[in-house]
């Protein structure tokens, strides 16, 4: 779809009536579009780079602390979700509960970085809603010397 105007809050203009279809035809109380706004479906955007050292993943997850977010190694595979809960409560100026809401949600993703990976090597951190993850490079295996008697 071509963007018709440039815009800070959508990629394009059908992109706000396509959200109004949403919102309006199908209802807005999905739990998902609470917890991570109408973006849901572009979280977790990685870009990873390679260096001389390693390689480095920037993942992004507004929204999210550095304590709803988990790095596990498994298997050559290194999986990262993010879990979120949102409560909503509204009163009235007596103090009643009007309506109550809990949302919770996960998100996961799991790349593979190699069985020679352990968790030792891996090394994350969390600043302005992206996490930067360090890996290492396989180092090339130098053989061994070895001397050969003859017998």
């Amino acid at each position: 779809m071509s963007t018709y105007l440039p815009s800070l809050f959508t990629d394009s203009l059908m992109d706000m009536f396509e959200d109004l279809d949403r919102s309006f035809f199908r209802g807005a109380n999905n739990a998902e579009h609470a917890l991570y706004g109408s973006r849901a479906a572009r979280l977790m955007k990685t870009d990873i780079r390679e260096n001389e050292n390693g390689y480095e993943l920037a993942i992004d997850l507004p929204g999210f602390r550095k304590e709803d977010i988990h790095l596990e190694l498994n298997a050559g595979a290194l999986t990262i979700t993010a879990e979120k809960s949102l409560d909503k409560k509204d009163e009235d100026k007596q103090g009643r509960v009007l309506r109550q809401e809990r949302y919770a949600g996960t998100l996961s993703r799991s790349f593979y970085v190699g069985d020679h990976i352990s968790e030792d090597d891996v090394h994350a951190a969390f600043e302005n809603g992206v996490l930067t993850v360090t890996i290492p490079k396989e180092q090339p295996k130098v053989p061994e010397k070895k001397t050969i008697l003859i017998g």
